[in-house]
């Protein structure tokens, strides 16, 4: 029997699989690196930094979800949820534009019936 001598080795295969890694890597850091839930905020013309310490962050979704931080809570368990929390922690308030306005008013309602006073809304500066 003889023994094939290689001349080359062919690294297309090797090049395909690294770029399907790549694509993979890249996709997954632009989730990562953002951290944060996505939302179209609405534009304003004098909006203000947002300040990250020991708040509360609520977000409305476009589908109407809504979370305190990063976790789902249903709107009935929101005034449940809010019982967590002193009356004077700061609340930014993110609300999707494409959402219905009912959500962003029932959670309103809700949060001055508990005497929520330190509220936020956040949107994006024009």
């Amino acid at each position: 029997m003889q023994i094939k001598k290689f001349d080359s080795i062919n690294v297309v295969p090797f090049i395909d699989i690294m770029l399907v890694l790549l694509v993979i890597v890249l996709t997954t850091a632009t989730f990562v690196a953002k951290g944060v839930i996505p939302v179209d905020l609405p534009e304003s013309k004098v909006a203000a930094k947002q300040d990250n310490k020991k708040n509360l962050t609520i977000t409305i979704k476009q589908d109407g979800k809504i979370l305190f931080d990063k976790t789902v809570v249903l709107m009935d368990d929101v005034k449940h949820k809010l019982c967590d929390y002193k009356d004077d922690t700061p609340i930014h308030i993110n609300c999707d534009k494409n959402a219905k306005f009912d959500h962003f008013v029932i959670l309103l309602d809700t949060l001055k019936q508990n005497n929520f006073k330190n509220l936020g809304i956040v949107t994006e500066k024009d």
